[in-house]
């Protein structure tokens, strides 16, 4: 897993170096993961379309990349969007209201208020230290258990505990300070 990691980062920052072979590299490693992603929200007959739709994004606006973020959570945020515009352009099929609001949310306003939350809580992360912030990526961006973290970082279990842990009480004071207390 931690060779999945250290190839994503590569991935990532060749991606914004505008180097074409690293598109196809992201297609191959990310590109199960966006289709069982789309797969939730798209109608099946439409994930691949929509999948390609995703990877041309990618490739289009890869310069805004940030190769110190996470490549799956940016490769996933473009598949969110692009799902969100699938459903707006499919106006003949009737979609469940409660399987948009997981993405949409009831209006405008809440889809708002989770970017700006999103954007604040990418900023405490990337002040929290490394080792911390390390396991908090792992586990709530990649979905990694706190055990799987333990194996791919060659650390004991306690240590995967104990990072999250005060990572995850420094990360709330951070954004305790960043909104104020309300």
């Amino acid at each position: 897993m931690k060779d999945v990691e250290a190839a994503l980062v590569d991935i990532g920052e060749r991606l914004n170096r505008g180097e074409p072979a690293a598109l196809e590299d992201a297609y191959r490693t990310l590109g199960p993961l966006v289709m069982s992603y789309l797969a939730r929200y798209v109608p099946q007959a439409d994930v691949e379309d929509v999948l390609q739709r995703v990877f041309y994004e990618v490739w289009r606006v890869h310069e805004r990349y940030d190769p110190g973020l996470s490549l799956r959570g940016w490769v996933l945020g473009i598949a969110r969007k692009r799902a969100i515009d699938h459903l707006r352009k499919r106006r003949d099929v009737v979609v469940a209201l409660d399987s948009v609001r997981e993405i949409t949310g009831d209006d405008g306003r809440e889809t708002a208020e989770r970017l700006v939350w999103a954007d604040e809580v990418r900023g405490a992360l990337n002040m929290l230290p490394e080792l911390q912030r390390e396991v908090i990526e792992l586990a709530y961006f990649a979905g990694y258990t706190q055990a799987e973290i333990a194996d791919a970082l060659a650390i004991p279990l306690g240590t995967v505990k104990t990072r999250t842990a005060r990572g995850l009480q420094r990360l709330a004071g951070l954004l305790e300070n960043t909104r104020g207390v309300q």
